[in-house]
């Protein structure tokens, strides 16, 4: 197991800060849906596909505390710990789970990596991962039919498709440019 450094402790605080940035443009609600449809599932894919399983995760953690501390670094502006019991929870700690099987499969696929297996990781994780969580939660908590949740969610796939294909290109160019996933 690689060990904790300086350089992976900046990453992880690098990627957290990311998610920050991605939780400050507008989030766009879904009708009968209390989740809205936000740029920050984009940085959970890029925290797992660029840092790997372990840090991608340890990096969506350290932003969920800062986000339990009270920063209002969600979609919206909103923060707390609140937040955690809210229609959106599911959602939120999935994106751990999200980000540890998108690394896991970067991981799994590092010495072929291509857009292709990329943007496959970031679907398995970032999309089918989170919505098997995140919906289940959003119907509990909505009180809603999972039925409706569901359907409720099929209006954001289209865009996470396309964060997805954006993923796999920052991905795969970090890949090349400058790996931080080691070679296994």
């Amino acid at each position: 197991m690689a060990e904790v450094t300086i350089r992976n402790t900046v990453l992880m605080a690098l990627f957290a800060a990311i998610m920050a940035v991605l939780g400050a443009f507008p989030n766009i609600p879904v009708p009968g849906i209390p989740a809205p449809i936000t740029a920050q599932s984009l940085g959970v894919m890029l925290a797992g596909g660029i840092l790997g399983a372990r840090y991608g995760a340890l990096s969506l953690i350290l932003f969920l505390i800062l986000v339990a501390a009270g920063l209002p670094l969600l979609s919206g502006a909103r923060g707390g710990f609140a937040v955690f019991f809210g229609a959106t929870a599911g959602f939120l700690f999935g994106w751990v789970i999200a980000a540890f099987v998108i690394g896991l499969l970067i991981e799994k696929f590092w010495n072929r990596l291509n857009y292709f297996s990329a943007f496959l990781a970031c679907i398995i994780g970032g999309i089918i991962i989170l919505y098997a969580i995140g919906i289940p939660w959003v119907a509990y908590a909505a009180k809603i039919p999972l039925g409706k949740a569901f359907w409720g969610s099929v209006a954001y796939i289209p865009g996470d498709l396309i964060k997805a294909a954006i993923a796999s290109v920052v991905i795969v160019a970090v890949a090349k440019s400058y790996p931080i996933i080691q070679s296994k």
